[in-house]
């Protein structure tokens, strides 16, 4: 699979850096030859342990990555995925960060 859009990697490494990041992918259409113009990104978030994002931090979190690669992004954590596809959506997934150790 290769990804649709032009990722700005330095940007999104300072993003995960910054709120304790553990890794971030991107799965979906975006991966797929049915992305277009008006498709949003779907991406999948995994913070360090410990780190407790509630609702309103993962809706801030979402509109900063859509600023960053200037689109809109849907994110979602691993507990959010339907558990009907959730092992063939963590299979399909491209990291496009994962912290180091």
């Amino acid at each position: 699979m290769s990804v649709r859009i032009s990722i700005p990697y330095a940007a999104i490494r300072e993003f995960c850096r910054r709120n304790r990041v553990r890794r971030l992918a991107l799965f979906g259409s975006v991966l797929r030859d049915d992305f277009t113009p008006t498709s949003d990104v779907d991406m999948l978030i995994e913070f360090d342990s410990g780190v407790r994002i509630g609702l309103i931090g993962l809706m801030r979190l979402q509109n900063e990555l859509s600023q960053i690669v200037g689109r809109k992004v849907d994110l979602r954590t691993p507990q959010d995925l339907n558990p009907l596809f959730r092992d063939e959506v963590l299979n399909e997934a491209e990291v496009i960060y994962e912290q180091a150790g």
